[in-house]
């Protein structure tokens, strides 16, 4: 899908045809669409095919008059709770142009006008926009995680089933995943500081540097999260173990209990001669026979129980 966007008396419009000083965002285009686009802005059609690649990392990359700024985004997973995905921007003296394989919301924030003092000919300003606000999902995305992780361990307090142990690994496969793309992102952040990459602005500066401190936390806070994860997942692996050994303890005790009464009726009831042998043969030689199975019952509960077997 192509659209192209141009701020106009500071209101951000939707044009049919691509024009100087406009944004077009492209979201799993088409080859039509990449040479389309291409052949109007005279981009390098490489830069627009490399954030199509779901398994490219973020960098920039200079050439000529135009340059590639590959970050990545947060999203909402399906299997994986969050994921993350290349967003590509290409910044030229005329255009902005944004390139990803899905409809971010993040994008949606700015297409749809909800960024105040966002315009399009303003573009170090945009990128350094765009940065924040994706800097910022991230950190709400992270407290969601924190919160779903508090959630799932009280749920796993109550009955663990395989489900919610899933669950906490797959967030804990977000949070690994949040974690990397965050320190890239923190690389690319850096090489734009240094102002080789787009033009700099004192008051774009600042921006960015609010940007790098917020996503210097957000690392960290995905950092601390995976350590508790990991440290919780670890903890229900030993309960579970532990859970495991306690009922394969008292099954073997109680099987040891069941077993003696059996030994005992068995004994009276082969075809040779035992001490007492007559009592089968009494009318109360089944009760005699039941309570001495009861007596050596009782006594072998109360020794497992002193082993701390029961």
């Amino acid at each position: 899908m192509l659209f192209i966007y141009k701020t106009i008396d500071e209101k951000l419009l939707c044009r049919d045809t691509i024009e100087k000083g406009c944004w077009i965002n492209l979201i799993n285009p088409t080859e039509s669409e990449l040479k389309q686009v291409s052949t109007a802005t005279e981009l390098d059609y490489d830069f627009l095919k490399y954030p199509l690649d779901d398994e490219e990392i973020p960098r920039v990359e200079v050439e000529e008059e135009q340059a590639l700024i590959i970050i990545h985004a947060p999203i909402a997973g399906n299997e994986i709770l969050y994921d993350t995905i290349p967003l590509g921007i290409i910044l030229t003296d005329d255009y902005i142009v944004t390139v990803c394989l899905k409809d971010l919301y993040l994008l949606e924030e700015f297409s749809s006008g909800r960024i105040k003092s966002m315009a399009t000919f303003k573009k170090t300003r945009f990128i350094f926009q765009l940065l924040h606000r994706k800097t910022t999902l991230f950190l709400r995305y992270l407290r969601d995680i924190n919160r779903l992780t508090e959630k799932m361990e009280h749920e796993l307090n109550k009955s663990m089933r395989n489900e919610e142990l899933l669950y906490l690994l797959n967030m804990q496969k977000s949070l690994v995943y949040f974690s990397t793309s965050l320190r890239y992102n923190a690389k690319v952040m850096n090489r734009l500081m240094r102002g080789k990459t787009v033009k700099m602005y004192e008051e774009d500066e600042d921006l960015l540097e609010d940007v790098i401190i917020e996503n210097t936390q957000a690392i960290e806070m995905a950092d601390i999260y995976n350590n508790i994860s990991s440290s919780t997942m670890n903890a229900f692996a030993s309960l579970i173990s532990n859970n495991l050994s306690r009922v394969m303890k008292l099954l073997t005790a109680i099987t040891i209990i069941l077993a003696i009464p059996t030994m005992i009726f068995s004994f009276w009831g082969m075809n040779v001669p035992l001490p007492y042998g007559d009592i089968s043969g009494s009318p109360f030689g089944y009760f005699i026979i039941l309570i001495i199975a009861l007596i050596v019952c009782i006594f072998s509960i109360y020794l497992l129980r002193r082993k701390n077997m029961l």
